[in-house]
């Protein structure tokens, strides 16, 4: 039976991510991560499933482009539902920070988050962060866009 404790357990997960990323720590942000997770991404390669998103090492060359502490990334607007053992939280996330020679950056994006419970837990089997794209044909990313 799913109680306000898994969708407390999920907010949790969902907060300490956050904060692993602002502070840099690649193997605190990839560990909610079940073995098969599948992320599709904002930044090349895009895709990553399994051992390759599982992979702090990339994270980590990732998380050094900031100034520190580190981009802070807020999961917005989310919505959560849990069925069974499986549960999804999608919304906005708004991502800001100052990366090494570009300066300010701040990105809004959609952000799907899908979990399936291990135990007494609660795994990132799924992640997918999109951007839409802008329509006046130039191919570039709106990211610009604020809700």
């Amino acid at each position: 039976m799913n109680t306000n404790a898994d969708i407390d357990a999920i907010k949790s997960l969902i907060a300490a991510r956050e904060t692993a990323i602002a502070n840099a720590d690649a193997e605190a942000a990839i560990e909610p991560f079940a073995r098969d997770v599948v992320v599709y991404d904002l930044q090349p390669p895009l895709a990553f499933a399994g051992a390759d998103a599982r992979d702090a090492e990339e994270l980590r060359a990732w998380l050094k482009t900031w100034r520190e502490p580190g981009p802070r990334v807020e999961f917005r607007e989310s919505r959560i539902l849990i069925n069974g053992d499986l549960g999804i939280a999608y919304g906005l996330s708004h991502m800001r920070g100052e990366k090494i020679g570009e300066g300010a950056v701040e990105l809004w994006f959609r952000t799907t988050l899908v979990f399936k419970r291990s135990g007494d837990d609660w795994m990132i089997v799924h992640e997918h962060n999109s951007v839409p794209m802008k329509m006046d044909g130039s191919g570039l990313a709106a990211v610009d866009l604020k809700p």
